[in-house]
């Protein structure tokens, strides 16, 4: 124990001091802290995820009150684990993607990544659904993540599935964000795939930093300045600085300029926000004003509301790369040995199992990068981040209109509108007793004239996100008529929502 203390006080002192973190500079660890590292990255991200799973998106654009208590029990996460194993996306989705990792490398052509997360068998939502639906119909990445084909691209998805991405590449965040490149690129453009880039960049340099407004601050670094994302995670930074012991009115000041939501169909003009930039605001809020306490960071992330589960997720997963498996509180960490050796759903590893993959893995990507990976300690260079390319979603758009509609129909439906872009929401609905695989074939035709031909499967796992949407034609008056191709008597088309944008004036 005395060896790995010295080792782990050497990088601190070559990692990160009250100046910054010192890139080009040497750290060496222990494999005993290597390995806890890792192994307090997945146990605290699956700890967060349960932890605020109750919460999940029933406090939006609302902070969860003082007064509502947060349950825990030593028998929490099993329960949730057997009862709830949907909850577990953000961890499942990363075990899919480090499956292929483990089987065809670290450099795995990205078209394997979007198969396997395709032909998965587990429900998706959002960005993850609309690409997996792209992907089926032969639109691959990165078309199947940009906005002009995934009205999502903007949310959540990647944000939530790029932790194991920034524990493989330990003090390299310019590492991670090329891993990213690829992966992020499957479900998320822009703002949502900076969400992802930045949560990578956060755990990368995790391993090498223990002062965490340094850590939020240099891994922002990886976002290009002038983004919707790095404004806001700067506003929260500049906010902290100004109400350090209050970080509801941090909240409450970030909120008012960051709440906006012009992306995703549901979340425009409405309280509902899975958006990247806010959620991962709430990250950091519980970031800073946690300061280093386990519970408190999970507590003050998952009480900011909207995607409650993931924002403790993270924040805990990062700290736990920072302090360790062992710095972990030991209530959280009897619970969550209790599932420590069963499989995730819809996966072959459990979390035991996926810390021994994640060793390996790692090895791997720091010998590709020419460190060194003995049996007793392991030594790289900390590399200084960049930023990713510029990319924005739904530029120079504006919502103008959202208009219930709940019109369901087996023939056509026409719908009128003034602007430039819509995306209709709804999906194919049962109304019989038919047994049949149906997949409805639907043409969108705008002012007459036929624009798409597409697939609307019921199945519920291949089904389309939204029913049609459609950017930057010319600004004016239009008309979309919805034509179904194969009715059924059992089944019909229903047209929920649309959503209108026009060009900014």
């Amino acid at each position: 124990m005395k060896s790995r203390n010295y080792i782990f006080t050497l990088l601190l002192l070559a990692g990160c001091s009250g100046s910054g973190i010192r890139y080009g500079e040497q750290v060496t660890l222990s494999r005993e802290v290597l390995e806890d590292k890792v192994r307090g990255g997945w146990f605290a991200q699956t700890i967060g995820c349960t932890y605020g799973g109750p919460t999940e998106f029933k406090f939006k654009g609302g902070l969860m009150q003082d007064e509502q208590t947060i349950p825990w029990s030593e028998d929490y996460i099993y329960e949730t684990f057997i009862a709830d194993p949907g909850l577990y996306d953000d961890v499942y989705m990363d075990l899919t993607f480090l499956e292929v990792m483990a089987e065809y490398g670290i450099d795995a052509p990205v078209d394997i990544y979007a198969d396997r997360f395709a032909n998965a068998d587990y429900k998706l939502w959002h960005a993850n659904q609309a690409a997996r639906y792209n992907i089926l119909n032969g639109i691959y990445p990165p078309e199947s993540g940009h906005w002009m084909h995934n009205p999502h691209a903007d949310d959540i998805d990647f944000q939530i599935e790029a932790d194991f991405i920034g524990m493989l590449w330990p003090g390299m965040p310019d590492c991670a964000a090329l891993t990213c490149d690829g992966i992020g690129h499957i479900m998320n453009y822009g703002d949502g795939y900076y969400g992802g880039v930045y949560v990578s960049a956060l755990y990368s340099l995790a391993y090498v930093c223990d002062d965490i407004p340094t850590l939020v601050k240099e891994a922002l670094e990886t976002i290009p300045r002038g983004s919707k994302f790095r404004n806001c995670i700067e506003d929260v930074i500049r906010f902290h600085g100004e109400y350090p012991g209050d970080w509801k009115r941090c909240w409450f000041e970030v909120d008012k300029l960051h709440s906006f939501d012009i992306g995703c169909p549901e979340g425009v003009w409405n309280g509902f926000n899975i958006d990247a930039v806010i959620n991962a605001a709430y990250i950091v809020i519980g970031l800073l004003y946690g300061e280093g306490d386990f519970e408190k960071t999970m507590e003050i992330s998952t009480r900011c509301g909207q995607d409650s589960d993931c924002n403790p997720a993270s924040a805990a997963g990062i700290l736990g790369v920072m302090q360790g498996y062992s710095a972990i509180p030991e209530k959280y960490r009897k619970a969550a040995e209790k599932i420590a050796d069963l499989p995730f759903p819809y996966t072959s590893l459990s979390l035991n199992e996926t810390c021994v993959k994640n060793m390996q893995l790692l090895e791997q990507a720091l010998l590709s990068q020419g460190c060194e990976f003995g049996p007793e300690a392991v030594s790289f260079v900390v590399r200084k981040p960049e930023p990713v390319a510029w990319e924005q979603s739904f530029e120079g758009l504006v919502p103008v209109d959202k208009v219930v509609l709940k019109k369901r129909f087996n023939s056509s439906v026409v719908l009128e509108f003034t602007g430039n872009s819509i995306v209709v929401e709804g999906s194919v609905v049962k109304t019989g007793h038919s047994d049949e695989d149906y997949v409805a074939r639907i043409a969108a035709l705008l002012d007459d004239e036929v624009v798409e031909v597409f697939a609307m499967p019921y199945d519920y796992i291949k089904r389309k996100y939204e029913i049609f949407s459609r950017y930057c034609f010319p600004s004016g008056q239009h008309k979309l008529e919805l034509r179904l191709l194969n009715p059924h008597p059992d089944f019909e088309i229903n047209a929920q929502e649309m959503v209108v944008y026009d060009a900014v004036k």
